[in-house]
Formats: C-alpha cells, sequence, structure tokens
C-alpha cells in the first residue's frame, strides 16, 4: 500500500497536501483498493464553505457510492475536472493527477490534527 510521507491523513481515508492555505484533497490507495474501480466522481462547487468532516464530493465505483468528506474546514477553490473526465485516475494514480478537490483553508495550523504516514498505516494494518 503506498502512504506517501509527506502528505497528511484522516480516519475516513482522505489525504491532505498543503501548499500554504490551499490543500488538495484525494482519497488514499487503500480507500480507492476497497471501493475498486471508480466510474463516477462528483466534484464540489467552488465556493462552497465547508467544514472539517462535511461530506463535500462524491466519487462512485461498481461496489458503491461513497462520500469524501473535508479534512479540514475552509472554502473550495477547485475541482478536478479531470477526474470527472477520467474516474479512473482516482484508481490508477490516487495522490498526484487522481486529487479530488482543493480548499482553501480557515486554519492551516489545524493539519495538525490530522494523521502522519505512520499513524495512518498503523490505523489501516
Amino acid at each position: 500500500m503506498n502512504i506517501p510521507a509527506d502528505l497528511h491523513y484522516n480516519n475516513s481515508h482522505e489525504w491532505l497536501r498543503l501548499e500554504g492555505d490551499i490543500a488538495t484533497v484525494g482519497i488514499t490507495d487503500h480507500a480507492q483498493a476497497e471501493l475498486t474501480d471508480v466510474v463516477f466522481v462528483e466534484l464540489p462547487i467552488v465556493g462552497k464553505t465547508v467544514d472539517a468532516g462535511d461530506p463535500t464530493a462524491v466519487v462512485e465505483s461498481v461496489k458503491a457510492a461513497s462520500d469524501i468528506y473535508a479534512p479540514l474546514s475552509g472554502e473550495v477553490v477547485a475541482g478536478n475536472a479531470e477526474v470527472e473526465a477520467d474516474p479512473a485516475l482516482v484508481n490508477t494514480d490516487p495522490y498526484g493527477r487522481g486529487w479530488i478537490f482543493k480548499i482553501r483553508l480557515t486554519d492551516p495550523a489545524a493539519v495538525s490534527r490530522l494523521m502522519d504516514a505512520a499513524a495512518y498505516q498503523a490505523m489501516i494494518s
């Protein structure tokens, strides 16, 4: 299972990459493997304000539909149109081209409440 050390994780299997006050969010390699083939991604509305834990996007696989939660609070500033057009990117490149949305964080320091790679690895083991 691929768990990049430079990312932050939450217990609902989203990852977060922080650049300044902008967080890129996607689902982990573990989550995409559990879902199997992702066939549809519903992106959030740009400009929407979300609180940590809010359902923000949806991915549907051949097995089930799953909410994607905001790891932290902020405003949605982008959705990845590339995964909307090619949902399989969530499976083939979950930490790269398969990202789902970006939020401008209300409090970037809140990232310290998320798990590091070692803690996430321990949780899924």
